[in-house]
């Protein structure tokens, strides 16, 4: 691979990701790696945007010359209101993760869910005409759930603490998918998963760093082996939820492949060049203080 670093200058062109805060965001070294191995005369950068500051932020891009930048937490949401035109995706996942900026004009669009189809693609999951079970009723699990209506599937379970939350999201999700039958449960009810569900998806954080001993899976209840498993958590690698699965025998995905695939995505979006994938994951290994 070649060196990550390079000399820019003022025909370099600029792209970031947004948030609050985003010193911990793999993005910039997945980008940087993957415009390094292409000889891309590109840099990625970090901007922290205090909430209040989020609209003067967006037009501060279209003033500085952006070409691109990713949203994360917890501008996702609010910076609909500042963009030019916003993608099918992104208006039903209610939420903008990627904006492209093209003729003083800014494109919002959502790279979460198709993201999330082709990481379980690369591992070799085929049964999304199947059942499928959601844990949690926030973003991403609105994402997944999308994706996973997009792709085939019948059936969609979500669980989350709070029942009513679910609902919420059921109601809405009908609307844009009416033959996909959307059903709400309390976390408390992931016993009712059995061999009619052929996979099972945790879309809340926990289990993520810094609290890598909780699971939002109950620790007496074994999970069904016949399950493909997928945790949208990537750091840790073998979340406490996924070794639950793979003690059961069931097949544990983590979340870096959804993390690589959105994010090559969006620089499929900006670039219109098809990214390197394997030096993107490598460069969030290195990022998390890894290797594979």
């Amino acid at each position: 691979m070649k060196d990550l670093e390079h000399a820019i200058h003022g025909a370099t062109k600029l792209a970031g990701i947004i948030g609050w805060p985003v010193e911990h965001s793999l993005s910039p070294a997945m980008h940087n790696a993957a415009f390094a191995e292409l000889g891309l005369d590109w840099v990625y950068v970090p901007l922290p945007v205090f909430p209040d500051h989020l609209g003067d932020a967006i037009r501060g891009l279209l003033a500085m010359g952006f070409s691109g930048a990713n949203v994360t937490v917890p501008h996702k949401q609010t910076v609909m209101q500042y963009l030019d035109d916003i993608s099918h995706d992104a208006q039903v996942i209610g939420a903008v993760n990627t904006i492209h900026i093209e003729g003083g004009q800014l494109y919002g669009d959502n790279t979460d869910a198709p993201g999330f189809l082709r990481s379980l693609e690369d591992v070799g999951f085929e049964h999304f005409e199947g059942r499928a079970a959601v844990l949690g009723a926030g973003g991403s699990a609105r994402a997944v759930a999308h994706a996973l209506a997009q792709a085939g599937s019948k059936n969609v379970f979500l669980f989350s603490r709070r029942r009513q939350q679910a609902a919420d999201l059921c109601s809405d999700l009908s609307r844009f998918h009416p033959r996909v039958k959307f059903s709400a449960h309390n976390l408390t009810e992931v016993d009712q998963i059995d061999d009619r569900i052929d996979l099972l998806v945790n879309a809340t954080p926990v289990g993520m760093w810094p609290d890598t001993e909780t699971s939002p899976w109950p620790q007496q209840l074994p999970v069904p082996g016949h399950l493909t498993v997928c945790d949208l958590v990537y750091n840790p690698a073998e979340s406490r939820f996924l070794a639950q699965a793979k003690a059961a025998g069931a097949q544990a995905i983590n979340g870096l492949g959804m993390l690589v695939s959105q994010g090559a995505l969006a620089f499929k979006t900006w670039t219109d060049i098809r990214p390197p994938i394997d030096t993107m994951k490598a460069a969030c290994l290195r990022a998390m203080g890894r290797s594979e």
